[in-house]
């Protein structure tokens, strides 16, 4: 329906409101045409339009809550430092304030999204403030903080709307959560650098036919690590207990190296291993500097470095027993990877693109969990615990007509990867550019044959390289947006998705600032350049995976 064409009424559905273009057109002119019929009506409200449809609009998602709507999450944003984000959520609801301590990458890897685990945790449905794994220690703090203004208070009455919705459902099928992982085949590693690179990238492949697991483009692939068997060693060695001793903990009783390689975090320190220690300690500049350390403090300069071994081997005099120090552990958590493959091209099994993580502090080498469980720990015929995390609004456009930019340097090529070979596999014709940069073009050119390849069959339509360590000046993936922003803009006003997949704190921000900047010149944006982006986002066709 239409307005009659003497009245001119200005928009009913807000720009904001959670509706494609489509379905905002829609319901404008469905409204219209109800204040049209009956000139009495002079406003018509959301829970108004929800009454009179009965039900939401096929493929809307559900009203955010009030407070959400009104405060536009500013803070949602993964490359902004804690503290600027809690001061933007300063005098809001708990659970905003809760959503703003979280790493704000939707990775799903808590098995909620940033709001759904905020919104639990101040509901009272989730106890457990240690599952966002890339907010670490500073999320853990603050949540900690925050939960304390739950003691106490009445449990509140929630709308239906604002109820915590997990990322996964209630009962989820095996394989589609980090509650209901299932086994899959280890198969093969492959290394991706050149003699010479200062990075280790394995291209990791892993059987799925006997699982039953599918994804899509987009998703990403869950796994349960082990820890470093020697480090495990070293702990139980330095807690003075033999490695089969059993230990009872948490209702089981087991032996100390399975707790400490299957069941517990042995990375960053937890405030609670400090807080033991202290009571154990009998010197008492080590019990004061323990407490210090058990509030965030960091009296030696040294706190980003005490993983658990470390903690242990700084107060050598404080040895607690085997089951306290397990209490203070948090639970191993699982880690989570851009799927690399697509099962259109690659049946039966799931890729993943892998830096392996070792680095060196005083006289030990620090082990990345699960990059060196899976570059040195398992053999091909390996049984893993795996599950598929759903992509939340990353994902391929319906139509393969629809152009695709992807910038993704380094490990951040996996999604594109996975895109690239889907389509392939069903011939989209929409084009696809793709911005890859790491140090060294002769030894970390990730996938250069096949890239080729994928020119040659047209699924690949132009390619844009960026090496910061070849040259006299170092060149990144924004530097080359730049340099071809007119090309890039254009391919902005064809309808193109832009991506971006990799490090949340710098890359990912400079890659915005470099859109916002084309769209400024290019585009006539101006001052509006920001704002263009952001709707690019809320429509969809600028989507980010970054950790």
């Amino acid at each position: 329906m239409s307005a009659p064409t003497q009245m001119m009424l200005p928009p009913l559905v807000p720009e904001n409101a959670p509706f494609s273009p489509e379905q905002r057109s829609w319901l404008n002119g469905f409204f219209a045409g109800l204040l049209s019929m009956d000139g009495g009506v002079q406003a018509l409200s959301r829970d108004a339009a929800t009454a009179l449809l009965g039900e939401p609009l096929p493929g809307a998602p559900q009203a955010a809550p009030a407070e959400e709507e009104e405060d536009g999450a500013p803070w949602h944003d993964a490359s902004m430092p804690i503290d600027e984000r809690m001061k933007l959520a300063e005098g809001k609801p708990l659970k905003r304030r809760m959503m703003a301590a979280m790493a704000q990458q939707d990775c799903g890897q808590c098995g909620y999204l940033c709001d759904s685990y905020s919104a639990a945790i101040a509901a009272g449905e989730e106890k457990k403030l240690n599952l966002c794994v890339p907010g670490g220690k500073e999320t853990q703090r603050m949540l900690k903080k925050l939960a304390a203004e739950l003691d106490g208070a009445a449990p509140a009455a929630k709308p239906a709307e604002a109820a915590a919705a997990p990322a996964q459902p209630a009962a989820a099928e095996p394989g589609r959560s980090r509650e209901t992982p299932v086994e899959a085949t280890f198969l093969s590693r492959l290394k991706l650098n050149g003699e010479g690179s200062s990075k280790e990238t394995n291209h990791v492949e892993i059987d799925l036919t006997e699982s039953g697991l599918t994804y899509e483009p987009g998703d990403s692939f869950g796994l349960f690590a082990t820890n470093c068997p020697s480090l495990a060693a070293d702990v139980a060695k330095r807690l003075g207990v033999a490695p089969d001793a059993p230990v009872s903990h948490d209702g089981q009783t087991l032996p100390l190296s399975t707790w400490l390689s299957e069941k517990v975090s042995l990375g960053a320190a937890p405030d609670a291993l400090f807080e033991l220690l202290s009571v154990h300690a009998e010197d008492a500049s080590d019990k004061a500097k323990l407490m210090r350390l058990a509030e965030g403090e960091d009296p030696d300069g040294d706190l980003e470095t005490l993983d658990v071994l470390a903690a242990l081997e700084k107060f050598p005099a404080a040895t607690p027993p085997a089951a306290e120090f397990l209490a203070t552990l948090e639970p191993l958590q699982p880690r989570l990877y851009s799927i690399s493959s697509a099962l259109s091209a690659d049946p039966g099994k799931v890729s993943l693109t892998v830096d392996t993580v070792r680095y060196r502090i005083g006289e030990r080498t620090r082990l990345g969990l699960a990059s060196t469980y899976l570059a040195d720990r398992v053999e091909p015929g390996a049984k893993l615990k795996v599950y598929v995390q759903k992509a939340h609004g990353f994902g391929l456009p319906k139509s393969g007509d629809v152009p695709i930019i992807m910038v993704g340097p380094g490990t951040g090529i996996a999604p594109f990867r996975s895109f690239l070979r889907e389509r392939r596999a069903t011939k989209a014709t929409g084009g696809a550019w793709l911005f890859f940069g790491h140090q060294r073009e002769a030894t970390d050119f990730f996938y250069r044959d096949e890239i080729a390849e994928l020119q040659e069959a047209g699924a690949l339509t132009m390619l844009s390289l960026a090496w910061s360590r070849d040259g006299d000046r170092k060149v990144y993936v924004q530097d080359r947006m730049r340099e071809a922003s007119a090309e890039l803009w254009s391919w902005l006003e064809k309808g193109a998705h832009f991506y971006v997949c990799g490090d949340a704190k710098r890359m990912a921000a400079d890659v915005e600032k470099a859109l916002i900047d084309i769209a400024a010149e290019h585009g006539a944006k101006g001052d509006g350049a920001k704002a263009f982006i952001a709707d690019l986002k809320k429509a969809g066709r600028y989507q980010a995976d970054v950790y």
